[in-house]
């Protein structure tokens, strides 16, 4: 017992225990149970700085800190939070500034995310609404706007919603960068025809409200819609691509031409919270990387939760699309290096190989969130994955060369969209026709919590397995060399 208690830890360890413990402080906070937490933080801060063997001791610290600074920040949103709650089921009026471009949604409304909501009576409210309504042809990202209606309780990470409103903008507040995307929007409906057009939107930025209903439930039938998703994954999996595709040629030119890339998805996707949950774990992994370093991704992935949830509780309290794009990374990150280290061959560290199987990975890691969440699942989710995701970083390539071509020079982009042309539409057949295979979609497939915990309980276990078996590998082959450097010197 003495042993464990004079174990001496990894600060990366500490370090990842301090953003645990933050990400469940937050938590308790939303529960109201942690008022004790929030007095406390200040006193642990003072005993870590002070122990300096990194113990058990020490480990013990760093969780009480970052409960503590958790509770803390989530009491102090939820202060905030009060005042937008005070003024749910009210007709209010608010002047907001729009956060994208505003689409056509349900009944026929114009429906966008607007942030800086301030009442006429002066009070702010926290956080970002959705807002629906009528009385404006285009509302565009950056605009000014007041709006009337009813304020409800929001839903993810929005703290209210506005629907039916009458919507009126102030002031237009023009921009390049949205300027530049509304181009490119143009520019890909020049290239491409229906419905390989909003496809390709969909693909690059998420752009849903365009795609035929038909190919919607093609996709969601066959367990793709993810690709059309604002999806962070989406960028991960294209950054993986490029520096297989590089890193062996010039460090710099690979290093380059991801900060490019993270660049171009921002400039064209927008910052969704998505996009930038994965820009931050991208760049900082690339960063290390170019330095010579590297992150843990498990301290990564919980440095990084910890940034996006310091920002927005609301993603930690109800956000799905926060969880399933942390549980696609660990799939990513995590979950496929491993599994290519154990299996044999090397056909997993081909371009397409590799991004088929980081894609089952993520597609594992998110399944069982799915039924809990949702109650539905495709039967032939994997292979379709396998068969069409592993093209999405070429087709969001070639997606771009053909927008581009019809930004800047409609009478010859037809000629460079063909190869996009072909790609979109293998994507769309494959889709089209496994959605017609018999028994492929099940709803009302409830997963009970037990049952979550219990798989992802069986999945760490799994998990941990084959990072000691790695990791035992790894020792094994550096002995080897080691003995036999050593008898080579000998003799």
């Amino acid at each position: 017992m003495w042993r464990v208690w004079q174990y001496r830890f990894r600060r990366t360890t500490l370090v990842t225990v301090l953003y645990l413990a933050f990400l469940a402080g937050i938590g308790l906070a939303h529960v109201g149970s942690s008022a004790w937490l929030t007095r406390i933080w200040p006193a642990a801060v003072v005993l870590l700085t002070l122990s300096r063997h990194r113990t058990m001791l020490s480990l013990f610290l760093a969780a009480l800190l970052g409960l503590g600074l958790g509770c803390w920040h989530g009491a102090v949103f939820m202060q905030k939070l009060a005042v937008s709650q005070s003024y749910y089921y009210s007709e209010v009026t608010i002047s907001a500034r729009a956060m994208d471009d505003a689409v056509y949604g349900t009944k026929s409304q114009l429906s966008f995310d607007a942030n800086d909501v301030v009442l006429d009576n002066g009070t702010a409210l926290a956080g970002k609404i959705e807002l629906s309504g009528f009385g404006e042809n285009a509302i565009f990202q950056g605009d000014e706007v007041t709006a009337t209606g009813k304020l409800y309780p929001g839903y993810g990470a929005y703290q209210g919603r506005i629907s039916f409103a009458e919507l009126q903008v102030t002031v237009h507040h023009p921009s390049l960068v949205p300027e530049v995307r509304r181009r490119f929007t143009a520019g890909m409906q020049t290239a491409l025809p229906e419905p390989l057009a909003p496809f390709a939107m969909g693909l690059l930025i998420g752009q849903r409200a365009t795609l035929p209903a038909n190919v919607k439930q093609d996709l969601l039938m066959v367990g793709l819609t993810h690709i059309i998703a604002v999806s962070g994954y989406n960028l991960t999996i294209i950054l993986h691509a490029s520096r297989r595709l590089l890193a062996r040629q010039s460090k710099r030119l690979s290093t380059a031409l991801s900060f490019g890339l993270i660049a171009v998805f921002l400039l064209l996707a927008g910052a969704s919270a998505s996009i930038v949950r994965a820009a931050i774990v991208s760049t900082l992994s690339i960063i290390a990387s170019y330095y010579g370093r590297s992150f843990q991704p498990v301290n990564l992935l919980a440095l990084v939760a910890a940034i996006t949830v310091w920002a927005n509780p609301f993603y930690l309290w109800s956000d799905v699309s926060w969880y399933l794009s942390f549980l696609a990374f660990f799939g990513v990150m995590v979950v496929s290096p491993l599994v290519q280290a154990r299996w044999p061959g090397r056909w997993h560290q081909t371009i397409v190989g590799g991004v088929a199987l980081e894609s089952v990975c993520a597609e594992l890691m998110s399944l069982p969130f799915i039924l809990y969440i949702f109650g539905q699942m495709s039967f032939i989710g994997l292979p379709a994955n396998v068969l069409v995701v592993a093209l999405v970083p070429l087709a969001m390539l070639l997606s771009t060369i053909a927008g581009l071509a019809g930004m800047l020079s409609g009478p010859v982009a037809g000629w460079l969209a063909w190869p996009a042309w072909a790609f979109l539409n293998y994507m769309l057949d494959i889709a089209h026709w496994m959605a017609h295979l018999p028994h492929v979609f099940v709803q009302n497939l409830s997963l009970p919590l037990a049952g979550l915990m219990g798989l992802y309980g069986v999945v760490g276990f799994i998990t941990v397995m084959l990072w000691h078996r790695t990791k035992r590998s790894r020792r094994d082959i550096i002995t080897d060399m080691n003995e036999l450097e050593t008898g080579g010197l000998g003799t």
